[in-house]
């Protein structure tokens, strides 16, 4: 597959595309794959953030940043989006985002392998309902 340059837009729209997929797969009964795509709905929606603050013709990062950047952990990406601090606020104000990003923030990638039941109906809602994790992102990308 050649490489695949991705913009700010494309992850604004996959964040919103894998928020959709995974309600229809919980709708279905498919929790598994219900829990790995609202997590990685944050996870899009984070490097849309980063996305953000780069700019056109700019010289590139040094290969280890540019490296950090292309990770799955939540709380790495929400670091490099420099979005921790407003978290920190933001959950002193409101207990629901707080417990929504301590559902949220361990999602791995590898959940996509588990063949033990995931709490996919607490991690969509921690992602997509009020107070949501992914609703708080968007006020930022």
């Amino acid at each position: 597959m050649p490489n695949v340059v991705l913009y700010r837009k494309d992850f604004k729209a996959l964040a919103d595309l894998r928020a959709e997929e995974a309600r229809v797969l919980l709708a279905n009964g498919k929790l598994n794959g219900a829990y790995y795509l609202a997590g990685y709905a944050v996870e899009c929606a984070l490097k849309a953030c980063i996305a953000r603050k780069t700019r056109r013709f700019e010289f590139p990062a040094k290969p280890d940043h540019v490296h950090n950047l292309y990770t799955h952990r939540l709380k790495d990406l929400l670091k490099l989006a420099e979005l921790h601090d407003h978290l920190k606020t933001d959950t002193r104000k409101n207990k629901a985002l707080e417990d929504n990003w301590l559902t949220v923030k361990d999602w791995t990638e590898e959940s996509r392998y588990s063949t033990v039941r995931l709490p996919a109906k607490d991690m969509y809602n921690a992602v997509s309902g009020s107070d949501g994790v992914l609703p708080w992102i968007k006020l930022r990308w």
